[in-house]
């Protein structure tokens, strides 16, 4: 299993997801990390100093495609927050998102491999 998590010094979870440096990718097998690696965000607008407010107020043809290619065959995404909109893509192809209080990394790994991390969905921007 994939899981990624967006994080601007590898280490703890960024606030918001599409406005973050890069993410670390971790890959988990019978329970235990096995892999992890890290991609720069150089594909969200906001990563980019770009802004879509226009296309999020009017209801333009902003696109999430880019994250959804450059984040691959990850089926989970944890994060300490990230847009309605972003939330309700992830949704519909079926990803499984975790917003969480947690800022640590590694200890949001363990937490999940525990069945123990949060979930606040409620504390996604609208």
């Amino acid at each position: 299993m994939k899981i990624a998590i967006p994080s601007n010094d590898q280490q703890t979870i960024s606030g918001h997801f599409g406005r973050t440096a890069g993410f670390v990718i971790i890959y988990i097998e019978d329970g235990k990390v096995i892999n992890k690696e890290y991609k720069k965000n150089n594909f969200t607008e906001h990563a980019q100093g770009q802004h879509h407010q226009e296309n999020h107020q009017h209801g333009g043809n902003h696109s999430h495609d880019g994250i959804f290619e450059a984040l691959g065959d990850c089926k989970i995404v944890i994060a300490g927050g990230m847009g309605q909109r972003l939330y309700n893509d992830f949704a519909q192809k079926r990803i499984q998102i975790f917003v969480t209080k947690e800022k640590n990394i590694d200890k949001a790994i363990d937490l999940f491999i525990e069945n123990n991390l949060d979930n606040n969905s409620d504390k996604c921007c609208n």
